[in-house]
């Protein structure tokens, strides 16, 4: 492909958000946290799950974000939460060890908490 001057167009990287949908919770702000995950060399691809809300009240609220422990070959959780809703995302990550899981773990937390 390439553009009107005959430059070769750089290509975009390919969305690494996968799964049966790509609703996120928490608007743009839930969105911006899964771009930052996003942007980690190691994590492969993001799979968002069912979105849960415990009982009734604001559906506004602070947007909470955390990476939970990996399991045995390195894959991490990311839960958001925003009000009374939450929604966990499944991290598949390109590393093969819960050793390794932990230290991205450390990193996307570290990442989120300076957001």
């Amino acid at each position: 492909m390439s553009d009107t001057t005959g430059n070769k167009e750089v290509s975009r990287p390919k969305s690494k958000l996968g799964g049966s949908h790509s609703t996120i919770i928490g608007g743009r702000t839930g969105k911006k946290v899964v771009s930052l995950v996003s942007q980690h060399p190691e994590v492969k691809k993001i799979i968002p799950s069912v979105i849960t809300v415990k009982g009734k009240g604001n559906s506004g609220g602070m947007l909470n974000a955390r990476v939970q422990r990996p399991d045995d070959r390195g894959n991490l959780r990311l839960l958001i939460s925003h009000g009374t809703s939450f929604q966990e995302l499944r991290l598949i990550t390109t590393v093969g060890s819960f050793s390794d899981g932990e230290r991205i773990m450390e990193e996307l937390n570290s990442l989120l908490s300076d957001d």
